[in-house]
């Protein structure tokens, strides 16, 4: 076993949890605040081991629904559709941040070297960053703290919330210093690094430049800044650039094993071989456990996609669904087994969608088992999704089906930051920018399509008649390669909509497909609309309040100075 993982979470029922997990590093959130605390290193690396408990793991993947590539059985809406009281979404970050200061405030007194004491300054602004960041997604303007609040008379305890502008670039001033005082290290890709700092940069740095290019004062209480857009988009350039500069990182190859299975870092049992994960948590069978492939192969419901994301996905020939000459029939057809099969439209789709779902069609009324090594027992029971379309892309048959099969067995190693997600950023940040070359597509997204076996992009893409977002055509199609490559990957797909300023999107009133599921046609008896399979009868209805969360009723009771956000009185 690695040595990052003897510490083990002495709290192992919460270890435990699907979707509530946390990396295997001990943390220390109790402690005596003594100066001798803080000049024995061997503390001080044990609290900074807390901080990995900020991370999610396997419940950062497909169980985040509110988006329009997934319909939620029982219907995902709005997270807040009215002003709540308190929300752990602002306390728990605030707590998170507190516990960041103490560390940094008391570096300053530490005795040790000043070379140790910089390595956990850089973990703690990193991580500073990281909760900032999302704090700003989250709510924007927001009160920046940058040292612990121990007394009422402290300006900060009563103070209005600060520029979201101002504080993200103290954001990137902690990504920055973490860049510059935490160490290389690939060999070990479970610990803070260098290389980890970089992603981090890379993904922050692309939202805030791209939302401070789309949003709008109506919605966001800001209009947009292109000077500050692209300072950011700039940034991420040269951190994305830093990482694609390390010979270790690529992307792997999606050869089939000798059962015909494709492994990829959405489904490997060890990563530390792994050329594309940058920082990932690392499971252990009967040790640290999950529940991600459980809920993608057993007999609940799933969380099946919708016809939108389905129609993203390229024909074979590079094109989409409008101008394609490709047959698109997508109708699911009986096979020798008697399954519904839309084996014949994935062969002519982008190789992504058919490791993102099943070959079979299933939905209640018509059961289907992923029996995938066959059993040396009883099969486990049979799986249905929302949509008719089953998620595939989680799943690990070189684990028994007990382990598959049960909510807290599963053992998948789950990415956290990884290099596809790197090149996706530096070439959305570059055409942003207006300063992407052939070359930067050659070394970016091209790497990616050619993997999914489709042609090249080039920087005149032919146009879309499904682009309804008022981009060029280059980056409406460099969207749609994010969107095709990270299919149920931490939300991504819900906060690149906002950043684009393109949330009305998830209204199901004006995008039905959202709602939809396969081409149930040909099935008798199955609930369609216009031959596509009801995921939901319920309905979202978008309101510009949406794009920031709500300020909790609470936090303005406490503190007359911070005023709710736009559109939310």
């Amino acid at each position: 076993m690695k040595k990052s993982m003897l510490y083990i979470i002495a709290a192992s029922a919460l270890l435990l949890s699907s979707c509530n997990d946390l990396l295997d590093k001990s943390p220390r959130d109790t402690f005596t605040n003594q100066p001798s605390f803080w000049s024995n290193e061997n503390l001080v690396n044990s609290y900074s081991n807390g901080f990995y408990n900020f991370y999610g793991g396997a419940s950062s993947f497909y169980f985040d629904d509110l988006n329009d590539d997934q319909v939620e059985p029982s219907f995902a809406n709005w997270t807040y559709r009215t002003i709540p009281g308190k929300s752990s979404a602002w306390s728990d970050r605030f707590t998170y941040i507190r516990r960041v200061n103490y560390l940094l405030d008391n570096l300053k007194t530490s005795t040790l070297s000043d070379a140790t004491k910089k390595k956990y300054e850089a973990i703690g602004r990193l991580n500073r960053a990281k909760e900032y960041a999302e704090l700003v997604k989250l709510y924007g303007d927001i009160q920046w703290e940058d040292h612990v609040i121990t007394t009422v008379s402290d300006p900060a305890t009563y103070g209005p919330r600060n520029d979201a502008d101002s504080v993200m670039l103290h954001v990137l001033d902690d990504l920055n210093f973490a860049v510059d005082n935490l160490p290389n290290n690939t060999s070990d890709r479970t610990q803070w690094s260098k290389e980890m700092a970089l992603a981090m940069k890379s993904d922050i740095c692309l939202y805030w430049g791209t939302y401070c290019k789309y949003r709008t004062q109506d919605d966001n209480g800001k209009a947009p800044n292109a000077e500050l857009s692209k300072k950011f988009l700039t940034e991420c350039t040269k951190a994305s650039e830093a990482i694609m500069g390390e010979s270790f990182f690529k992307l792997n190859d999606w050869t089939p094993d000798n059962s015909g299975k494709i492994y990829t870092i959405y489904n490997s049992l060890d990563l530390s071989g792994n050329h594309e994960a940058i920082f990932y948590h690392h499971y252990v069978m009967d040790v640290t456990q999950h529940g991600l492939c459980d809920y993608t192969c057993s007999s609940s419901t799933q969380k099946g996609m919708t016809k939108d994301c389905i129609d993203a996905f390229l024909f074979k020939d590079g094109k989409p669904l409008a101008t394609t000459t490709m047959n698109t029939d997508d109708k699911a057809v009986k096979n020798a087994k008697g399954d519904w099969s839309i084996q014949h439209f994935l062969k002519n789709k982008d190789k992504r969608l058919s490791l993102l779902v099943d070959s079979i069609i299933s939905f209640k009324g018509h059961g289907w088992v992923r029996n995938e090594p066959s059993p040396d027992g009883p099969l486990p029971a049979q799986m249905t999704s929302s949509t008719g379309y089953t998620v595939y892309k989680y799943d690990n048959p070189q684990m028994t089906i007990s382990y598959r099969t049960n909510t807290n067995t599963n053992y998948t190693d789950i990415p956290l930051y990884w290099y596809p997600v790197i090149l996706l950023n530096e070439a959305e940040a570059k055409a942003e920018l207006g300063t992407i070359t052939q070359d930067d597509l050659d070394k970016t997204v091209n790497l990616l399509l050619k993997r999914a076996e489709l042609p090249n992009m080039t920087l005149t893409p032919e146009a879309d008649p499904a682009n309804n977002m008022g981009v060029s055509n280059l980056i409406w199609e460099i969207r749609r390669c994010r969107r095709c490559e990270l299919v149920c990957d931490m939300n991504y797909r819900y906060w690149d909509l906002i950043r684009w300023h393109q949330l009305d999107k998830l209204d199901t009133n004006k995008y039905p497909n959202a709602n939809l599921g396969a081409n149930v046609s040909n099935i008798p008896g199955a609930s369609n609309t216009n031959g596509y399979l009801n995921g939901t009868d319920a309905k979202r209805t978008f309101d510009h309040k949406y794009y920031l969360y709500p300020v909790p009723t609470n936090e303005i009771l406490l503190n007359n100075k911070i005023q709710q956000n736009p559109n939310w009185e």
